[in-house]
């Protein structure tokens, strides 16, 4: 059924042009806040579930109310469960569509420089960099305590 309303939106408004991303971060202090000594976020996926979904809820009314993007005519979204985090697809269609040239003003793909926005640098180095760690790299952003804080240590 979900594959044919996907059907009946993109013959109502066309293909989409926003196709978005979210998985959630175990971290987020509104989760680590809330847990009870010793306790990590894997033991509360009734707390994960609802701020995931708060945070979910937000970058739909971003989109949608607030118009980040110009009006969109319509979205759809799925959640999919990746073994103990909730990552999430959101497609949507806008209005006034998004043109190749103006696609570097809203995507980049550059490490922030440290110098003019610290805090987005840390939040980038911290979460999204990941590169060979444990014994080739220990001074890599993902190790912690000597083990890699994303479980992929040793695949490189």
């Amino acid at each position: 059924m979900n594959t044919q309303d996907a059907f009946t939106y993109v013959r109502n408004y066309g293909r989409p042009d926003l196709f978005i991303t979210m998985t959630c971060n175990p971290a987020w202090p509104e989760i680590t806040t809330e847990l009870m000594p010793g306790q990590n976020s894997t033991d509360r996926h009734d707390l994960t579930a609802r701020v995931f979904k708060i945070k979910v809820q937000k970058l739909v009314a971003l989109l949608t109310k607030g118009k980040i993007f110009g009006d969109v005519k319509c979205f759809m979204y799925s959640i999919e469960w990746q073994k103990r985090f909730a990552s999430r697809a959101l497609t949507a269609v806008v209005d006034g569509k998004l043109r190749p040239n103006q696609i570097d003003e809203v995507i980049s793909a550059e490490i922030p420089n440290p110098e003019t926005d610290r805090k987005l640098y840390d939040t980038v180095t911290k979460n999204m960099i990941h590169g060979p760690c444990g014994a080739l790299n220990s001074s890599s952003p993902c190790m912690k305590e000597g083990k890699c804080t994303k479980n992929i240590q040793g695949r490189f």
